[in-house]
């Protein structure tokens, strides 16, 4: 048994002989070189044997595409270090435009190597930030500012998101093209009461979800909506074409798994506390939390990973437990 049947059983809302799981978290070192990045990844796929793998580009990489300058920090646990924002003003969400083409083009390239080398029964699935994400990130990730200039001025940074929103279809399909099983649609906490209510979201943003979302190509078999943050608009999740759905159980005001699989009406991927368990260990509690994850779904329709991005200071062991936990 492979990850692949383990991943489709879970999309069909069974289970095969045991629930797929898989984890991630930034190399910042290794993220500057797609060479580098990928065999990272792809010796951390083989050292922890996860089933899927969720690749993990530079974050950056999405705003530096749209003209942000980041550098690298130099240290293995600090991420890219901004430089100059794209958007620096009210005025500049006008001029907003893909100049970077190659920002993007190596996470392609990266993945391609990944998921060659891994193989057809190990899925691989792209990263790729929303339009909005995308956004808060151009304005120097103040996603307040990003909220406050979507909802008063929505003539300027609608259009903005509509570019963006376009170039993110052209690289989530030629991350298909390259051998992305689908995507991984992150959405940083603007699906949140804390961000904006409800209705305000679906009015302003879900349509450039859908945009994107809406036209992977049919090959895009495993394509994961990843809702991150707290007080979570879960209701939405029922609005975005996708076979999964990703978030922090352990985040206020979010649903159990068992909850979301209902609400959402697909299968479910998280489960693990990525700050808690995951980073603090010990291996014990990675391992109770992990049945606990099974407990709650039956195991049905589960895909057992970590609610969001682990931090890079994490212990071998307590990845090592993920893998102890399903095959007891």
């Amino acid at each position: 048994m492979d990850g692949r049947k383990r991943v489709e059983a879970a999309i069909a809302m069974g289970v095969a002989d045991r629930p797929p799981f898989g984890a991630w978290g930034h190399t910042y070192r290794e993220e500057w070189s797609p060479a580098d990045l990928a065999a990272v990844t792809v010796e951390r796929a083989r050292q922890f044997g996860w089933d899927f793998v969720k690749f993990q580009p530079r974050a950056s990489s999405f705003a530096e595409a749209f003209g942000s300058v980041y550098k690298p920090a130099g240290h293995r646990l600090k991420g890219p270090v901004l430089e100059s924002e794209a958007v620096p003003d009210l005025e500049a969400w006008s001029t907003v435009a893909l100049v970077n083409r190659k920002a993007l083009d190596d996470q392609v390239d990266s993945l391609h190597m990944v998921a060659k080398q891994l193989g057809f029964g190990v899925p691989v699935i792209q990263t790729v930030f929303s339009p909005l994400t995308v956004a808060g990130y151009l304005v120097g990730k103040n996603s307040s500012r990003v909220v406050r200039e979507l909802r008063k001025h929505p003539d300027l940074v609608r259009p903005a998101m509509d570019r963006i929103a376009e170039a993110l279809v052209d690289f989530s399909k030629r991350s298909v093209a390259g051998g992305a099983a689908g995507i991984f649609y992150a959405i940083s906490g603007y699906a949140s009461r804390d961000a904006m209510p409800e209705d305000v979201y679906r009015e302003l943003v879900l349509p450039s979800d859908q945009a994107v979302l809406g036209a992977l190509p049919h090959e895009a078999w495993f394509n994961v909506v990843h809702l991150c943050g707290s007080k979570l608009h879960f209701d939405l999740a029922r609005d975005m074409p996708a076979q999964v759905v990703s978030w922090s159980i352990h985040n206020l005001g979010t649903p159990t798994l068992s909850q979301g699989r209902a609400l959402a009406e697909r299968a479910v991927m998280g489960g693990l506390g990525q700050r808690k368990s995951l980073l603090y260990g010990p291996p014990t509690e990675v391992q109770a939390e992990a049945r606990r994850a099974i407990a709650d779904t039956g195991g049905l329709g589960l895909l057992l990973a970590p609610g969001c991005s682990v931090p890079p200071r994490v212990r071998e062991i307590n990845l090592m437990a993920i893998g102890e936990a399903v095959a007891a």
